[in-house]
């Protein structure tokens, strides 16, 4: 495996990372013109402009000679690595870690944490943690007068490096891990993405096979229809009545085909567009798993339930599809749905009698990824791209989504809830 990692998650755009060192050039670059001239500080000016002329020379290539929008996780530490080298050489010149400007000798670590790999910020991290070392036993003086009134306890002194210690290693674990989490979602949601836009291209199809289906079965009938009037005409004459046979196979043939390409080959050309119920799109996925699975599924409906038909979405049809996939991969025997709907909500409950929701994972449900340690059968784990693709395509159609063990079976409970004013808006 190579050291430094290659991933579209571990990079930076150089745009960003060009300006925000043009700032530290300027800011650096004011700094020392500004005490030299107008506070008449005395250090190495002319060292410590040759110090940050490189860094500007490396900037321009960046700018100019590297033609790529993104820096690779490897060339980025390169360049990271030279800017705490050329902060540490400038603090080096200029008091070492009693130089209230110490602070910036972690921005570029920091910096790096959220974007970079584990690896090249453990390395980044460890440079800078051994240059605050450095220099909290080998510097030049601050810059006369300071020098003259500078005095502090020696406890106090080397506190100054241990707190930026620390807090260096508290800021990049936090800002590491937070990135860790976005660049999880974003990969997540890119998924959840690619499974919709396949949803929408198959019910496009689907659609057009419906179409195909209806518009072809009156001249396939026809056909039929005149190989029967054939095959009476021809009775009795063996080598034409084989011939009209296979011709009235064929026909039947195209039919079955055709119908099984249909999404529904008994409606008109616009069933895919017709409105229904919250329970017959339930009926209909519950449908489609009873097709594929030998489990008992159980499906209870209020009798006062509201019989207003909501636009066909193909979110809300994916993530009922997503949660009670899920209930059927988990349950032992048994899953149970219920509905409940009046004037003001709808919600459905979707439980099952298996083991349920694991204890280390039920305060995270939600999130991409998650997969648990009690479950001994690796066909019983996941990543829980389900449960948040099943949430996130819901909750964006305004329902609120509560996933728990159930407090009345074995299982695990999802309760779905809509108002039904934004359910029937959708």
């Amino acid at each position: 495996m190579k050291f430094f990692e290659t991933s579209k998650y571990h990079s930076f755009k150089k745009s960003t990372y060009i300006n925000l060192r043009w700032i530290g050039i300027i800011g650096q670059l004011i700094a020392i013109y500004l005490v030299y001239f107008f506070l008449n500080f005395r250090f190495d000016f002319i060292l410590s402009n040759i110090i940050i002329i490189l860094c500007i020379i490396t900037n321009l290539y960046l700018l100019y000679f590297n033609q790529k929008t993104q820096l690779s996780d490897k060339t980025a530490f390169f360049f990271l690595v030279f800017d705490i080298i050329q902060l540490g050489i400038l603090l080096y010149l200029t008091g070492g870690v009693k130089n209230p400007f110490i602070i910036f000798l972690l921005v570029p670590s920091i910096f790096a944490s959220t974007n970079l790999s584990f690896k090249t910020n453990f390395l980044l991290v460890s440079l800078t943690i051994i240059i605050l070392i450095f220099l909290t036993f080998y510097s030049t003086e601050l810059p006369y007068p300071l020098n003259v009134h500078f005095h502090v306890s020696p406890y106090y002194y080397y506190a100054i490096p241990i707190a930026l210690i620390v807090a260096l290693v508290f800021l990049n674990y936090f800002a590491m891990k937070f990135g860790t989490q976005s660049r999880l979602r974003k990969e997540a949601l890119g998924k959840m993405e690619e499974i919709m836009a396949k949803e929408h291209e198959l019910l496009s199809l689907g659609g057009q096979a419906a179409a195909a289906a209806h518009s072809l079965g009156t001249p396939l009938s026809t056909i039929k229809i005149v190989t029967q009037e054939l095959a009476k005409q021809f009775e009795g004459n063996k080598d034409v009545e084989k011939d009209i046979a296979l011709l009235s196979s064929q026909v039947q043939r195209c039919n079955d085909i055709l119908k099984r390409l249909s999404l529904n080959p008994v409606e008109e050309d616009n069933f895919i567009d017709e409105d229904l119920t919250m329970e017959d799109h339930l009926k209909e996925i519950i449908l489609s798993f009873k097709e594929i699975s030998k489990k008992n599924f159980i499906f209870n409906s209020d009798q006062f339930s509201n019989k207003k038909k909501i636009t066909k979405s193909i979110e809300i049809v994916y993530g009922l599809r997503n949660f009670i996939g899920n209930a059927n991969k988990f349950s032992k025997n048994k899953i149970y749905i219920n509905l409940k709907s009046d004037s003001e909500i709808t919600e459905i409950i979707i439980e099952d009698d298996g083991k349920g929701f694991s204890r280390d994972i039920l305060s995270k449900i939600g999130e991409p990824y998650l997969t648990s340690n009690e479950f001994e059968e690796k066909s019983n784990r996941g990543l829980g791209l389900g449960l948040f693709i099943g949430k996130t395509l819901l909750e964006k159609n305004f329902a609120s989504v509560t996933c728990r063990n159930s407090l009345t079976r074995s299982g695990a409970e999802i309760i779905i809830k809509w108002k039904n004013k934004d359910l029937f808006n959708i």
